[in-house]
């Protein structure tokens, strides 16, 4: 029974197996759109107009793009880990609003949800002991409520 103890001594072994996973699949997913140029940077900017917003859906795009490859290293290597996932968090927002506005249903906009919500989970729980951060930046020590 000692696997079922609240003992926790493999979590940041674990964050760093969900970091790599789930980082190496936004790069997939983020470098074909990073690489397809402007036209393929208004199409995904285009899903801004779903907000009100319809000026610079170039711009819109490749920053989304660049949100997705981008902040999918920055999340493999817990490097500005926390700016990473306010970035990611807001581009699945935007995603999962523009799939529910345009009447795909709930399998269309849930992907882009429940990857919003494991953003805002990892924001709070940060990188991990193995992350850059860690390296460059070190840590404070957690206070106890």
């Amino acid at each position: 029974m000692q696997f079922l103890k609240n003992n926790y001594r493999y979590q940041d072994l674990g964050l760093l197996i969900l970091r790599v996973g789930i980082g190496f699949m936004f790069i997939v997913h983020g470098w074909p759109k990073i690489t397809g140029g402007p036209e393929m940077w208004a199409k995904v900017g285009g899903a801004m107009g779903t907000l009100g917003i319809t000026q610079g859906a170039v711009i819109w795009g490749f920053l989304a793009s660049f949100a997705e490859a981008g902040g999918g290293l920055l999340m493999i290597l817990g490097l500005f880990f926390r700016p990473a996932m306010v970035l990611m968090f807001l581009t699945m927002l935007v995603a999962a609003y523009m799939h529910f506005a345009s009447g795909d249903g709930f399998g269309g906009y849930s992907h882009a949800l429940e990857a919003a919500i494991l953003f805002f989970s990892l924001f709070f729980i940060g990188p991990g002991r193995f992350s850059l951060d860690q390296s460059v930046f070190g840590t404070t020590p957690a206070r106890r409520y």
